[in-house]
Parts: C-alpha cells; sequence; structure tokens
C-alpha cells in the first residue's frame, strides 16, 4: 500500500493557530487574498461549500413559509438616517457612493451593510391590513462593512450571506419567529455542519442596533475562542414606528406592526475549518462535503484497474464521489485528500480486486477498513460509515466544548481561567454596561450569551463588582 506523502507543510494548530487557519484556507484553494484591500477571492473549492450550506438552509427556511426576495444593493442616506440607533450602530463601518458616472449624486448612497431599512421601505409600499401580514421573506446577497482587520471568511470587507426579515401582526408572533430561527440555524449546525452551539441572549450592549433583543448561537473553535454562528433579532415596533409602518388591525384601528431579522454568513464556513480541521488539513462533515468519497486507483496503469474504480464509481451513486485518475503518485493523492477534507478514500489496486476488496479509510480518524467490493455490498457500507463519521465529529466537538467551560465565582479566579485555559467561562454578572467593559479591558473577553439552557446561578454576586447578580453569562475571547 502507498504511504501518505505530505504537500507542502502547514504550521501545526498548536504552535500557532492563527497561521495554521491561513495555511488551510490557502492550501485546500478554499479562498486566496483579492486585489481589492480587505476582500477576498472564494475559489472553486469554498464556494462549494457554500452552495452546499446555502441549499441546505434555503430548504430549511422554506419548510417555515420563507420566501426569497431581492432588494437593491444602495441605501440613499436619507432612508438610512431614519431610524437612529441604527445608522449609529453601522456608521463606522459604512461605504458611501458619491457620483455616478463622472457626476457628484444629488443624495450619496450606501452599500448595504444590512437591508433593514430597504425593508421598511417596502414594507410601507405594501402593508395596510392586518389581512398583508405576516410577510416571511429572505435574500441572498453580499454586504459590504469597512472593517479594519480582515481574515478570510472570518472577518472581510464584502462578504456572502443571507438575511431574513419578517413582519408580524403581534409581538408574540415576532418572538416566535425570532427564536425559531435561531433553532434553524442551531439544528443545521448540528445536523448538517456537525458543530455544536450554545444558544442564548446577548446583552444590550452586544445586541443588533436598533434591536429589542437579540440572540446567538456561539461555536467553539480548537483554540477555545468563540464564533458568533447565526444571530436573530426581534425589532419590536421600533423600526415601524421609524419608517411610519402601519396597518388596519382587526378592530380597524391603524398599528405598528412587529419586525424581526437574522443572518448567518461565509463566516460558518471559517467555524468549520476550525472545529474540525486538524494538522493535515480540513475535516469536512460527510454532509457538507462537495466530494464525499475519492477513488484513488493504485498501479493505475496495469489492466483493469481503471475499469474496477469507474465500478465502484458507478455503484456509489447518489452520493457525491469522484476517482483521482491523475497522473500524480498515490501517496500524493492521499495527501491532497487530506488536505482537501474528503470525508472518505477509497483505494482499489491489482491486489484488491483479486480478492473482491477496497481499502476504505477514514478522513477524520485515518482508520482504515476493509470493505467487499462484491455486488450491492460497498454502497450500503459507504452509507453507514458517512453517517457514523458525522456522529462521531458531532460528538468529538461537543465534548471539546463541554470540557472547555469553567466556572469563576471571583474576579481573581476569572482573569486565571481565561488567561490559563483556553474556552468559556459561566460567570454572573449585574446587569451593569460598566462590568461589561472593565471585564473586556482587562481581559479581552466579552460577554458571549445569556445562556437559554445551563443558566443556574453558581453565585449570588457579579463576578466583576461584587454587587447582586441578575444573569449567569457565558463569557470568552471571540473572533
Amino acid at each position: 500500500m502507498a504511504e501518505v506523502k505530505k504537500l507542502d507543510a502547514i504550521t501545526a494548530r498548536d504552535e500557532d493557530f492563527a497561521k495554521w487557519y491561513t495555511d488551510v484556507v490557502k492550501r485546500a484553494e478554499l479562498a486566496d487574498y483579492a486585489g481589492v484591500k480587505g476582500c477576498m477571492v472564494i475559489r472553486a473549492a469554498g464556494y462549494a461549500l457554500w452552495e452546499n450550506i446555502q441549499a441546505e438552509l434555503d430548504r430549511r427556511f422554506k419548510e417555515t413559509g420563507t420566501e426569497n426576495v431581492y432588494l437593491p444593493l444602495l441605501i440613499p442616506e436619507s432612508l438610512l438616517q431614519k431610524e437612529k440607533d441604527h445608522v449609529e450602530g453601522f456608521a463606522p463601518e459604512v461605504a458611501w457612493v458619491t457620483h455616478g458616472g463622472n457626476e457628484p449624486l444629488e443624495e450619496r448612497m450606501c452599500v448595504r451593510p444590512t437591508s433593514e431599512t430597504l425593508f421598511c421601505d417596502f414594507y410601507h409600499n405594501i402593508i395596510h391590513s392586518y389581512r398583508d401580514l405576516p410577510k416571511i421573506y429572505n435574500q441572498w446577497c453580499s454586504v459590504v462593512r469597512w472593517e479594519k482587520t480582515t481574515r478570510p471568511f472570518l472577518r472581510s470587507r464584502e462578504f456572502l450571506w443571507q438575511e431574513g426579515h419578517t413582519i408580524h401582526e403581534t409581538a408574540e408572533e415576532a418572538q416566535e419567529r425570532t427564536i425559531q430561527m435561531l433553532n434553524v440555524y442551531a439544528d443545521m449546525c448540528e445536523e448538517f455542519l456537525a458543530i455544536p452551539t450554545i444558544k442564548g441572549q446577548k446583552t444590550d450592549k452586544e445586541k443588533f442596533a436598533g434591536a429589542v433583543s437579540t440572540y446567538t448561537m456561539e461555536a467553539m473553535m480548537h483554540d477555545g475562542k468563540a464564533l458568533q454562528s447565526g444571530t436573530s433579532h426581534n425589532f419590536g415596533d421600533g423600526f415601524a414606528r421609524a419608517y411610519d409602518i402601519k396597518f388596519a388591525g382587526r378592530d380597524n384601528e391603524l398599528t405598528y406592526p412587529h419586525q424581526t431579522s437574522w443572518g448567518l454568513s461565509t463566516r460558518i464556513i471559517g467555524a468549520v475549518i476550525m472545529v474540525h480541521g486538524d494538522d493535515n488539513g480540513l475535516v469536512l462533515p460527510p454532509k457538507l462535503a462537495p466530494t464525499q468519497v475519492v477513488i484513488i486507483p493504485i498501479q493505475q496503469k496495469k489492466a483493469g484497474v481503471m475499469e474496477a474504480a469507474a465500478r465502484l464509481k458507478e455503484e456509489l451513486s447518489g452520493l457525491r464521489v469522484k476517482v483521482d485518475d491523475s497522473d500524480k503518485s498515490p501517496g500524493f493523492k492521499f495527501a491532497e485528500q487530506e488536505m482537501r477534507g474528503f470525508p472518505l478514500r477509497v483505494e482499489i489496486g491489482p491486489r484488491d480486486i483479486e480478492n473482491g476488496t477496497c481499502v476504505v479509510v477514514r478522513r477524520d480518524t485515518g482508520e482504515k477498513l476493509t470493505a467487499s467490493t462484491a455486488d450491492g455490498k460497498l454502497k450500503p457500507f459507504i452509507e453507514e460509515l458517512l453517517k457514523t463519521i458525522h456522529k462521531d465529529m458531532y460528538e468529538r466537538a461537543k465534548r471539546h466544548l463541554d470540557e472547555s467551560i469553567y466556572e469563576a465565582r471571583s474576579y481573581d479566579e476569572f482573569k486565571d481561567t481565561i488567561e490559563k485555559k483556553p474556552g468559556f467561562i459561566k460567570a454572573m454578572w449585574c446587569g451593569e454596561t460598566a462590568c461589561e467593559e472593565k471585564i473586556k479591558e482587562d481581559t479581552t473577553a466579552t460577554s458571549r450569551c445569556i445562556p437559554f439552557e445551563g443558566g443556574e446561578p453558581i453565585s449570588d454576586t457579579c463576578v466583576c463588582c461584587g454587587k447582586k447578580a441578575r444573569h449567569l453569562v457565558i463569557w470568552g475571547k471571540a473572533y
């Protein structure tokens, strides 16, 4: 059997996690730096991941009654200014268009950082009665936020995402939709990406600009840092009041509707890399992987080998399979398969053909298995193995998350833990923004969420100031 030959070495995760991440993104050809400062080129392998995520999410959205729409890229400044908190929250990140051709515009326009204001303008024109509600919309698009520090997928000036926007007759309906969509995200992460998350509510300091409340799912990366992986916002009727959206209610009185917004972006690809990847490169969950099985013929120039590989591919129809028939050495192909994260490698050579078997190698564990190639036996074996890989990947990530959550009851304990133990900290909080800001200044840790589950008090006093505590909070350093 051919040995795995290493490609150009990538930095070990525990040596320099940031460098490891960049190495994997580039060597696996997921993305590259663009000539436009702060932006990235999403290469074919990276875009294929986004296409699969998009298709899965779109299916789940539509099961909840969501319809896709598309609104303009540009937002007039006067429209943006109508919601004071919203515009102040995004002002530092807005990119402005001031000219059309050679002529200055009468009013400058911003390139959308998000589309609440445009949806409000749209709703104002189409909603008149309670019979027009609800509207459950989503759009797939790119947005621009003028970030100072950028990293591929995690933070770039232009990125791809979906943004859901809904409008409802009652506050109860809006709240129900807000939580429903957060759960859609979390279920997708668990069932499709094998990523566990912690769901909860953001503090007022960390909530979305203009929202009444923001809910988040927080994932933990291999290095113990948090990645905010999807958010859902309840706007109440604040945007409706700012944009004068009213409807005739069931009592024939004019009233304001309630809105929500929810979004997930290409940064989730960064989460897949950092949760599952290892020192050999990507490790892709089977449901996400554009190629689930790569068949590598051994001694492919010998009679019957390529034909046997083609038969295996045909037998595995319905799965995403490719045959690597390039003229590279088997060892190089193995290393490339590992770098790109394909869940399974199937090796077939003259000896395997003679024995009526093939070698199946798991990317996530490196385990080598012998499988029968007798009629009808290989496909169910592979299908079951892919299910096992997903389950094992999720359980490993969940174990890492659970084992990296600590408790702190004093500020000294908090600071010592955040310095020495990568991960999250459960600690009590008084509810004052001043304590959040002090913790961030002293430790660079931020409040990640007030968790829905596991939020039972661990003491009566705030970990920072010692005053009476109001909430248990998950704290951590974050991307």
